[in-house]
Formats: C-alpha cells, sequence, structure tokens
C-alpha cells in the first residue's frame, strides 16, 4: 500500500517562501544531516571532548562546536543566495556572496555541554533580508529586529533528528528518515496552549534572581495550596532546543532571566543566534516570548552579540511573568520603573 508523504522540499514548494530562503534552508539542512551522522558516531567519530580553546564569548568549545561551525560555513559560502554569515562562535560576521539576497545567523551547537553526556543537542538559525549587494557585509548588516526575519527553525539531534521551521505561516515539524535520506513532515501546525502546568529553568540560579521571578518560582513550587491553585512540574534540559522543543510538543513556559551572577551579563542567552530564531517560532505557534517586559522581537539590537533575559511559551504563563514585573515596579534588568 502506497502512503504519501510531504517532503521539505515539497512544502518549501508548495509555500511562500523566496528562492533563496529555500536555497538556504536547503543548505542548512543537509549540512545538519552531517552534523546529525557525527553524533550518532560519538566516540567513534573523534568529536567528544573540548576543542582546547574558546569562543567570542568567553566559552570552552567542544569539539563538534568547532566542526559543526566549519561545516555550516562551508556550505553556506557555496549557497549564491547567502551574502553573509553570523555564528554564535565567531567574533565578526563572514561575508560569503556579494550578489546574495539574504544574510545566515546559527547557533551550530546549542546545548554543547550535553555532547560528552548523549543528551539532546540542536543547531538554530535565523534568515534575515541583506538589500545591500554587491558591498562586503558587516556586522551592522545583521542588526536586524527580530520582525525582519523571513525564516527560522532549529534541528534538534535527539532520539530522532527533527526539523522544527518557521517561514512566518505557522510552525511545521519534520522528521529525517535515514532510509529516504529526507525531512519528512509529520506535523503541518505545531500549536502551544496558552496555560500549563510546567516550567523550565536553571533552579541553581535562584539566589541570583530578580524578585518578580523568585515569586514567580516560589508560587509554581507552592503547588495547590498556593496562589496559583494548581501543581507545577519542572523540567531542565541544558539545551534551549530540547527546552523549546518539549514546549511545543506538549506545552510550557521556558525562561533563562535576568541575574546578578555576572553584572556584566543581561542575559544567558543571545539575542540574535537564541532568543530571536525561537522567539519567532515561538510567536508563530500562538506562545508568547520577552525578556520579562519587552517583546524579544521588537528589540533593537546593538550587537550581534548581544544577550537578553528570555521568557517564553505558554501565552497566559508569560504574561503573568510580565505582570509581576509590572507589579513590582521592576525592568527585566532590574532597574526600577
Amino acid at each position: 500500500m502506497f502512503i504519501h508523504v510531504t517532503t521539505l522540499v515539497d512544502y518549501l514548494a508548495e509555500h511562500n517562501a523566496t528562492p533563496a530562503v529555500k536555497s538556504v534552508i536547503a543548505t542548512l539542512t543537509q549540512t545538519c544531516e552531517e552534523i546529525s551522522e557525527l553524533l550518532k558516531r560519538g566516540a567513534l567519530a573523534d568529536i567528544l571532548g573540548d576543542a582546547g580553546n574558546q569562543n567570542v564569548q568567553g566559552e570552552d568549545q567542544k569539539k563538534l562546536d568547532v566542526i559543526a561551525n566549519d561545516l555550516l560555513l562551508n556550505a553556506l559560502a557555496h549557497n549564491k543566495y547567502c551574502a553573509g554569515v553570523a555564528s554564535e562562535e565567531l567574533d565578526h560576521a563572514t561575508s560569503a556572496n556579494p550578489n546574495g539576497e539574504v544574510l545566515v545567523l546559527f547557533d551550530p551547537l546549542d546545548g554543547s555541554s550535553n555532547i560528552d553526556i548523549n543528551m539532546a543537542v540542536g543547531t538554530i538559525f535565523s534568515i534575515l533580508p541583506y538589500n545591500n549587494q554587491g558591498q562586503e557585509v558587516t556586522d551592522d548588516d545583521f542588526l536586524q529586529k527580530g520582525t525582519q526575519q523571513l525564516a527560522s527553525g532549529y534541528i534538534l539531534y535527539g532520539t530522532s533528528t527533527v526539523l522544527t521551521l518557521t517561514t512566518g505561516e505557522g510552525v511545521v515539524m519534520f522528521s529525517y528518515d535515514p532510509n529516504l535520506r529526507q525531512f519528512i513532515l509529520i506535523n503541518d501546525n505545531v500549536k502551544i496552549s496558552p496555560d500549563t502546568k510546567e516550567y523550565a529553568i536553571n533552579a541553581s540560579n535562584y539566589r541570583y534572581w530578580l524578585d518578580p521571578i523568585k515569586r514567580y518560582i516560589d508560587e509554581c513550587n507552592a503547588g495547590e495550596i498556593g496562589v496559583r491553585g494548581k501543581d507545577f512540574n519542572m523540567r531542565w534540559i541544558a539545551a534551549m532546543v530540547g527546552d523549546v522543543h518539549r514546549i511545543l510538543i506538549r506545552g510550557g513556559l521556558f525562561t533563562y532571566p535576568f541575574d546578578t551572577k555576572f553584572a556584566n551579563k543581561a542575559g544567558k542567552l543571545r539575542l540574535m543566534y537564541e532568543a530571536n530564531p525561537m522567539s519567532f517560532i515561538i510567536e508563530q505557534a500562538g506562545g508568547a516570548s520577552t525578556d520579562a517586559v519587552h517583546r524579544i522581537l521588537d528589540i533593537e539590537p546593538t550587537n550581534i552579540h548581544q544577550r537578553v533575559p528570555v521568557v517564553l511559551g505558554a501565552k497566559n504563563e508569560v504574561e503573568y511573568v510580565k505582570k509581576l514585573h509590572d507589579e513590582m515596579g521592576m525592568l527585566a534588568n532590574g532597574q526600577l520603573t
């Protein structure tokens, strides 16, 4: 019996994405197939452990951080539609093809601390328009608000390899079929429930949080005997791709809020490589995403490695966190309103 399947190629052909966006998505996913194969081999491919150097954020790089970054850079450099690339692992943007129409930003391996323990990691990407054809790409070309994104997505390398994608027409999911060597559509209308009983946060940072976040988590932990009147569960994967994927599958709230642990950092997550692409996906699925006060996608970027606090997921929970900040007269960065 023949069963019709919709491939990623089929989906892109049927939807309102430009040839440039379709081509770049194809390049990204083909490269991520290679990364997925390396992860499956693990120690046998000599990809575990540290690379012996640090990225621009001062974080120790894993071997596969470097390998994945190089694979993506090389592939995009050969795509005629890609004018330039910005990577979380590199200090500055890299020019690709001066007559290209789009810019690509990516986190080559989100959650790389999970590699050595064989847990979920992923690749996050964002595609922006480029209108300065013929000129050398600079960091400033990438400083566009999240609302300008043409597409965003992530590839989760877990028990199966899953692509989650939006081109501004809702959110779709594909699972990679190793036999067909194709991404096959598994959900053409991903939606997030506005309410939840589950949250994700790094609870070890409690003492560094601002009072509104402490209050929110305390209320969740009080359960059905507290003001929320219901029990909550906490989940934490330590990879944004894993936590966001869980929210898209079964609902929830994810937050990496501002804290005082490192005074020079507004938050842990990067606006351009993590917060913007994930916020685009979350909003397209009916959820919400803020820095606890402002909509993430409306933030005017000032640096390609800018960091922001993030609260995203179930719409009513995100709004409640914003309400607590308003009530306590506090901005997302701890300043008083």
